[in-house]
């Protein structure tokens, strides 16, 4: 799905460009972030048309061995390619190009291609994009985004099949001089292309379609390259050598840019340099402790080993949420045995020792699948089997990832949490459980610990009400605001027809905030808050004032958060809190904290 231009699309702004021509500025998705300056390198032609051709009754059979054919020696480019990444970037980066060999051997897709070349006669390029047309069109509708998300998986194998089938094996881009500082453009790019031309020099992408959460977007922010996805009809604005600029904070591209322009892009790039480097380094070492001496935890979200060394670059006080179904989702069509994830925690343990690192246990379900787990279709998965009610179903399956945390945990400081909880009753049976399967640890004479601190997550509404009574059960809780406002507020935070309703500051969600660190507090169990607004400047002083102590983000975001918590005026900042918590709307919340902001500059 394109996403709107917005107003910006196709906006001419005084004055000539380059050369004579009209800058134009295109609106798209921000996607990766950064800024991305030079010449275009526009790779329209690297698609396979795809035309429909009878085939005879006798030569269905050879047809069919074509496709297999095809299938074989795509699988066979995407486990050479998952090698190589696992070797330099890691298993988990790899294993988005496992995902893609998983649909290929999936025998429902074969068989719906096999039977499409059969029973209507047609050549097998035709059967591969008619399957792959209606299977996109049903992943286009359903409401889980993690699905909506494997519909890219599922084009991305399109387009291997199909130019597999063509005979074409070379990555677009050969030929391409990647030391100019090139920006690649294109109607959309797979996973596999992006890694493959950003590790040959492309310093930005700029694409027609693909969502900022895609495997794609993922690919180019591991890369740190700036990506910008829905930009509406891009490939056929833009000629090779044309000078571009990627905005990938606001999700802009600009076509031949005047000097003006090409100017201020090119201080902003500089500045984003230079203060990363100077927060990677000078803020790095300092305490993140408020204007008034309050300390304040900084911890990172992770879920990829790559991004373990950021923990550190970036000066985290610890991991505040690693999220383990990553491995479970996209490492491989099996699950993960104990041993392999022994090896990726207890890494991350050693390596961050006496930091403290928060696992969450798997928080499948909800359109989040593996295989092995009930498999069943629900009518509304996301408030379904999912999470701890997952968890606490289906014991075989993860006994062996709670095996792996209690003997990681005597490499380092490890905490347990769990997600989706909405009862006191599934703590009690999740304690019983862990209790069993340390005392098989022990009977078996396995190095463990047991002593780990078990912590549950705040998303959803009936969880708020019932923090205190949570809170006497557990050792802390983590709010997570990402699924706490789109369950108190009935909004699908990935609808684009409903984003604006889609409200961090509302009145409501401040209150719920408050309302579980004052049940931490009564119980003397810390809470900390690992959702999107924890990296919000604008949202830090408030989240600071409502009381809370410890804030788990992006690496990347830690230093800029740092910067802002060593501003604020904590004492000030509850006042504020209150003033937001009584506010009748989001608007008025965002006017008070804007006053704040100027009075204290």
């Amino acid at each position: 799905m394109r996403s709107d231009p917005g107003p910006l699309r196709g906006r001419r702004v005084n004055g000539p460009g380059r050369s004579g021509t009209v800058q134009e500025t295109l609106q798209g998705a921000a996607a990766a972030p950064g800024v991305a300056i030079g010449p275009a390198v526009c790779l329209r032609g690297h698609g396979v048309q795809v035309l429909r051709v009878p085939i005879r009754n006798r030569d269905l059979d050879r047809e069919v061995e074509r496709f297999g054919a095809a299938v074989r020696t795509v699988e066979g480019e995407l486990e050479a390619t998952e090698s190589r990444i696992a070797e330099t970037y890691g298993s988990d980066l790899a294993s988005i190009f496992h995902a893609h060999s998983v649909i290929l051997r999936d025998s429902s897709f074969a068989r719906r291609i096999d039977r499409t070349i059969r029973e209507d006669r047609v050549n097998a390029e035709w059967a591969v994009q008619a399957v792959a047309d209606d299977l996109g069109e049903k992943f286009a509708q359903v409401k889980s985004q993690h699905l909506r998300e494997r519909g890219e998986d599922l084009r991305d194998v399109t387009r291997y099949l199909l130019r597999a089938l063509a005979g074409k094996k070379q990555t677009p881009g050969v030929g391409v001089d990647f030391d100019r500082n090139v920006v690649v453009v294109s109607h959309e790019l797979t996973p596999d292309e992006v890694l493959r031309l950003g590790r040959r020099g492309a310093v930005g992408f700029a694409i027609e379609v693909g969502g900022a959460n895609s495997h794609t977007a993922i690919v180019a922010r591991a890369l740190d390259v700036p990506l910008v996805t829905g930009i509406v009809d891009v490939t056929n604005r833009v000629a090779d050598d044309d000078p571009v600029i990627v905005d990938g904070e606001e999700g802009r591209f600009t076509l031949h840019p005047t000097p003006d322009t090409l100017k201020r892009y090119g201080v902003l790039q500089r500045r984003r340099r230079q203060k990363e480097e100077v927060l990677t380094t000078a803020v790095r070492e300092l305490p993140a402790r408020s204007r008034d001496g309050v300390e304040v935890e900084l911890l990172a979200n992770v879920e990829l080993p790559e991004e373990f060394e950021d923990v550190q670059r970036f000066g985290a006080a610890g991991v505040g949420l690693y999220r383990s179904e990553f491995l479970y989702l996209e490492k491989s069509p099996e699950l993960p045995t104990e041993e392999e994830y022994l090896a990726v925690v207890g890494g991350l343990l050693q390596a961050l020792a006496p930091q403290p690192v928060v696992v969450r246990t798997l928080d499948l379900g909800g359109g989040k699948t593996a295989r092995g787990r009930d498999e069943q279709e629900e009518e509304n998965p996301v408030l379904g089997l999912r999470g701890l009610r997952l968890t606490l179903a289906r014991t075989d399956i993860f006994r062996s990832q709670l095996r792996a945390l209690f003997r990681a945990a005597a490499f380092g400081n490890l905490r347990i949490m769990v997600p989706m909880v909405t009862a006191v009753e599934e703590i009690r049976a999740l304690r019983a459980f862990c209790a069993e399967v340390c005392s098989e640890l022990e009977a078996e004479g396995i190095d463990h610990r047991g002593d780990v601190e078990i912590g549950a997550m705040v998303e959803v509404p009936a969880t708020v009400l019932i923090a205190r009574q949570l809170a006497a059960e557990v050792d802390f809780l983590s709010i997570g605001t990402n699924d706490l406002i789109q369950y108190a507020l009935a909004v699908d935070r990935t609808n684009e027809r409903v984003t604006d309703l889609y409200q961090p500051l509302h009145p409501a969600i401040l209150s719920m905030i408050q309302l579980v660190v004052e049940a931490g507090r009564r119980q003397q169990v810390p809470v900390a808050l690992c959702g999107e607004m924890a990296a919000s400047p604008e949202c830090v002083p408030l989240l600071l004032g409502l009381g809370l102590r410890e804030l788990s983000m992006s690496p990347r975001n830690i230093p800029l958060t740092k910067e802002v918590v060593r501003t604020v005026d904590v004492g000030a900042a509850q006042d504020l809190a209150r003033r937001c918590v009584a506010a009748s709307t989001a608007g008025e919340v965002r006017e008070l904290l804007a006053e704040a902001q100027a009075s204290s500059t």
